[in-house]
């Protein structure tokens, strides 16, 4: 299995509007983050292997930078689509999907849980409820509620309930590998969906706690606790430089950087 960081900054994206600290200003490529976003390429259960021909490709939510990930990153076919939740940063790129429509002449599946698609039904109106003429076309979904483990061609699915603040939302796991962002707790009921995960890719914001986010210290808690062989921070703010981070952290930990590729078993 092939993933690809589209995204690895957190919702004001690296640099942040209007700022000269360091970072922003860094000349290090792997310190440009745009909002949060993983493209998975995953084998059916008959294919040991990544073949690109055949694999089934996922798209984790439709960041705001979605197109520019997109061509960077030679994203031409989108199979289905995970909503992680419905914040903006993780959703209002999802009018770019309609140009993956239009290359594979078909709807796309989308999944997420309830109030997900509820709010996606709510912020995106036009397009599930579109007037009777419209111009320039529209995106066409197939919204589909997740309420327990599911497929997406022959690729099994575990979504993986955390908690953002207040706000319930789903991490995933696919074989042994988990995607974990936007998150500051894991509860009791979830860490055994995620036994036996050896590359993680998780939440961790900055140094500082965060009432929403993990820090750097409690990420590295979770990789310790679940035993991962690798693990990659993601939805990381301006107060992370890339190389001197990543010099302070335990082996087989980093911080993630968008166009990251990552082989999976």
């Amino acid at each position: 299995m092939r993933v690809t960081v589209l995204g690895s900054g957190t919702s004001h994206g690296v640099p942040a509007i209007g700022c000269d600290c360091a970072v922003c200003t860094s000349t290090d490529v792997r310190d440009k983050r745009t909002r949060p976003s993983i493209y998975i390429e995953a084998p059916g259960r008959s294919e040991p292997t990544y073949d690109p021909r055949t694999a089934t490709a996922i798209l984790v939510d439709t960041s705001t930078d979605l197109r520019t990930q997109a061509l960077a990153n030679d994203v031409r076919r989108v199979d289905a689509i995970l909503f992680t939740h419905s914040h903006a940063d993780h959703v209002m790129g999802l009018d770019d999907v309609r140009r993956y429509n239009q290359m594979q002449k078909r709807s796309i599946p989308c999944y997420a849980d309830r109030q997900t698609l509820e709010n996606l039904r709510q912020m995106f109106a036009y397009v599930f409820n579109p007037p009777k003429q419209v111009g320039g076309g529209l995106p066409q979904l197939e919204l589909c509620e997740i309420d327990g483990s599911f497929s997406v061609a022959a690729v099994d699915i575990v979504p993986v309930p955390l908690w953002h603040g207040q706000l319930p939302v789903l991490g995933f796991r696919i074989g042994a590998f988990a995607y974990l962002t936007d998150c500051n707790r894991i509860p009791d009921a979830s860490w055994p969906l995620l036994e036996g995960t050896r590359t993680l890719i998780v939440d961790a914001l900055r140094q500082r706690p965060h009432s929403t986010h993990f820090s750097v210290d409690q990420a590295i808690a979770v990789v310790r606790r679940l035993g991962a062989e690798r693990a990659y921070f993601t939805h990381i703010s301006h107060d992370l430089a890339h190389a001197a981070t990543n010099a302070r952290l335990p082996a087989g930990m980093e911080l993630a950087y968008d166009g990251l590729v990552l082989e999976v078993a």
